[in-house]
């Protein structure tokens, strides 16, 4: 299935939305380990990205990308702000160039942002951070394309991985940030980056999902 950059950019805009609805219960997951403003600072930053998807005209998914990341960098005064920046720009270098998005090409996007998001932050699985989810989404996302499933499926396979990497930060240690300060404190509550990761990547996966029904449904009328 190929990804027109238009279909891209409404995955980008619907992610917006999600993370708008779940901005009070990202927030309130960071109160217990944090600032308590990770719903607020998630928010802003997809808002950035959302003024910059709505304003790009071009057809160059790799640009749109860079574009993306300056923006949340920009809006985004916190920690995650360079992570996400940093992740976008590298995913970006995969669809340089690019007007429509194969599966090949998503699978790459996300595992070159994942890549550095992980290079930048310095963490690793079993920190409570966002790589809980990201990590073991982006093996079973590259697993299942190696299987030769299809993107929906593939996609299946990494929202799946990663709400179970997400729900394990509930009994782990902090190791990162503030919050490894709190000791056992940080047990029994989930990582709030963690849990806005699955956010974004479950949106992505509903998205490819829909697509790929629309898709479906034309081909039986043709």
């Amino acid at each position: 299935m190929n990804i027109s950059i238009q279909q891209f950019k409404n995955m980008l805009l619907a992610t917006q939305v999600r993370i708008e609805e779940e901005k009070e219960y990202l927030s309130e997951l960071d109160r217990a380990l944090g600032d308590g403003d990770h719903g607020v600072t998630m928010s802003l930053g997809w808002q950035a990205i959302a003024d910059t998807v709505n304003a790009f005209e071009k057809e160059e998914c790799g640009l749109l990308c860079k574009d993306m990341a300056m923006s949340f960098l920009n809006a985004v005064g916190s920690s995650v702000g360079p992570l996400y920046a940093t992740g976008f720009i590298r995913g970006g270098a995969v669809l340089q160039g690019q007007s429509v998005i194969s599966q090949a090409d998503m699978i790459a996007f996300w595992t070159a942002v994942v890549q550095g998001i992980q290079e930048r932050g310095k963490a690793e699985r079993g920190s409570k951070t966002m790589l809980d989810t990201w990590i073991p989404a982006i093996e079973s996302l590259q697993q299942a394309y190696r299987e030769d499933k299809d993107l929906a499926a593939c996609f299946h396979e990494a929202v799946q991985a990663g709400k179970f990497g997400m729900e394990l930060t509930k009994n782990m240690l902090s190791k990162t940030g503030r919050s490894n300060k709190l000791g056992d404190r940080a047990l029994g509550h989930q990582d709030p980056g963690a849990t806005s990761a699955y956010v974004i990547l479950s949106t992505f996966y509903e998205q490819i999902k829909e697509l790929q029904r629309i898709n479906v449904q034309k081909s039986l009328f043709q």
